[in-house]
Formats: C-alpha cells, structure tokens, sequence
C-alpha cells in the first residue's frame, strides 16, 4: 500500500452563516436575544414544572425534559455561534468539534423520542382517560425518559467516534455554523463508506420510528375526537394536543427540508436556513408555543408571579 505524507487536521474553520461584516453585530444582538428568551424560557418551564403540584402529571413530566434538552442542544450551539460572529478566525479544536456533535446528535436524538412519548401520552388520555392514571404510572414515565437518555447517548457516543477515527488531511472548512455529520465526511480522506452506512441506518431508523408512533397515536386520537358528539369537547380535546402538533410539524418539517432538497453550490446559504430553524428557533419556541397555548402552564405561571410579588413585599416590610 502506498504511504502518503498527509498531516492530520486538528482544528476545522466553521464558516458561520454569513461572512458579509455588515451583518455580524446585528446578527450578534440578533441570537443574542434569542439564547436569553430560551435559556429563560426553558428553565423557567422546567421550575414552574417543579414548583405547581398541578403540573406534576405525565404530560408535563415529558415537557419538562423536553425543554431540559431544548436547553441542552440550545446551549452546545448558540454560544459557539455568537463568539464566531466577534471573532476574525471562527475556528473550533477537533476535541471541540467532537463534542459538540456527539451533544447535538444525542439532544436531537432525545427529542425526537421525548415528543413521541407525549404523543402516545396525548394517546392514552384521550382514547383510555379511565386507565389513564394506571397505564402512564410515574414508573412507566421514568422508564421511557431513562431509555431514551441512554439510547440517544449510544448512540451519539457510537456514530462520535466514528467520524473523528475517520482520517482529516485536506480541507477544514466547515460550511456550516457548527459541527455535524454531514459537513464532516465530505472533508475526510478516509473511507467513508462505512460512516455513511451507520449514519443512515440509524437517522432512518430513529426517524422512522418515532414518526410512526406520532401518526399512529393521532390516527387514534382523531378518530376518538371525531365520535365526540359535543363541538365544544371536540375542542377541548384538539387543544390538548395542538400545542405538541405545532412543534412537531416545526421540527420535523424543517428537518425534511434540509435533508431532501436538492444540493446545489448555489442553494448553500439557503441549506443554513433550516439548521438556525431547528437548533436556535425551535428551542426558543417550544417554551412560548406550550405557554401561550396551554391554560394550566398560564395559570401557573400566574400563581407563582403572585406568590413571588406577595413574597417581595413582605420582605420589603420588614426591612
């Protein structure tokens, strides 16, 4: 076998969303702005979850993780982006690239599964609302955030290491804003063959899979709503679940569009839409989407804001 005398990347450039300077400090205050409402946004949910014995149901035992992983991949993200937006060398170290995409493909993975469950949750309580309580034990619940914890962590552990045993030596520019799975193969020298096989199998397997849960569990919970007799239950019922429609057709219909479309040199900054859409949009809406939408996170909120005023005022008082 021939020896070729190539030196091994040990950093990669990340060629951000724009290079135009005009747009770096808008942008900047731009994301800016965004982090602060999810980092808010989603811990608050997470807290308020805690806090109101009201929401300490399924239900919103599933949001609470959710918005814990929105927070996660949010973070391992957004903040490497904004630095690059204030800095002349967008670079990131091959470790560093390492982590960040086994943190995205583990979150991503996570909430894919998380929002499955709450659609075989919305299942249960709306088809089988007498055996509710009996199906949806708080043991089942941990059970299947436990599970899913740990799969997703296989599996970005698994498909991490694979990529970064894969041999760099050309180019170390990413065309994308942060590390992932498909800007990193094409620049290595390796075989990628391999990689490529492990990557579809389980992007199809886990899309799939949870996609089938989510049509099945609301093929069900439409029929059920439409043998309703009365308008105003059938309403009832439909609200319970849009909040979760809306997110999963944000997330899932973005995620098809950067992945089927046709690449074209000419569509790559276009291809960078649906990436800001599912890693910065959609973790900052998801906490907005759940409180605006739902009557009890509302109330909720409203409680503790009371509570927290009461609170203030009493200490002021005795100051």
């Amino acid at each position: 076998m021939a020896k070729f005398n190539f030196t091994q990347v040990t950093e990669f450039i990340l060629k951000g969303i724009t290079d135009r300077p005009e747009l770096q400090a808008p942008l900047f205050v731009i994301f800016l702005a965004i982090y602060i409402v999810t980092v808010v946004g989603n811990l608050g949910l997470i807290i308020l979850i805690r806090m109101d014995s009201r929401l300490h149901t399924p239900m919103y035992f599933f949001l609470s993780h959710l918005a814990f992983v929105d927070f996660c991949y949010s973070s391992v993200i957004t903040p490497k982006m904004m630095a690059n937006f204030v800095v002349e060398k967008n670079t990131i170290s091959f470790n560093a690239c390492a982590t960040q995409l086994g943190c995205f493909i583990s979150s991503i993975i996570a909430e894919s599964y998380i929002l499955a469950s709450m659609a075989y949750d919305r299942y249960v309580a709306i088809c089988h609302p007498l055996l509710y309580s009996v199906i949806m034990s708080p043991k089942l619940c941990m059970l299947i955030v436990v599970l899913l914890y740990v799969y997703s962590f296989l599996v970005s552990l698994s498909n991490t290491i694979v990529t970064f045993r894969l041999f760099y030596c050309g180019s170390n520019v990413i065309n994308y804003f942060y590390c992932d799975d498909v800007s990193l193969m094409p620049l290595s020298c390796s075989n990628t063959h391999t990689k490529q096989m492990l990557f579809l199998s389980f992007a199809g397997f886990n899309t799939i899979s949870t996609l089938l849960i989510i049509i099945i569990s609301y093929i069900f919970i439409i029929a059920a709503i439409l043998r309703i007799r009365s308008a105003e239950g059938r309403f009832k019922a439909f609200s319970t679940c849009g909040s979760h429609m809306v997110t999963i057709t944000i997330l899932y219909g973005t995620m098809i569009f950067m992945y089927l479309q046709p690449k074209s040199k000419d569509s790559l900054e276009t291809d960078k839409i649906a990436p800001v859409i599912y890693t910065v949009v959609i973790p900052m809406l998801n906490p907005v989407i759940y409180s605006l939408r739902n009557k009890d996170v509302k109330e909720a909120l409203k409680k503790t804001l009371v509570k927290g005023c009461n609170t203030l005022k009493m200490l002021q008082s005795r100051m």
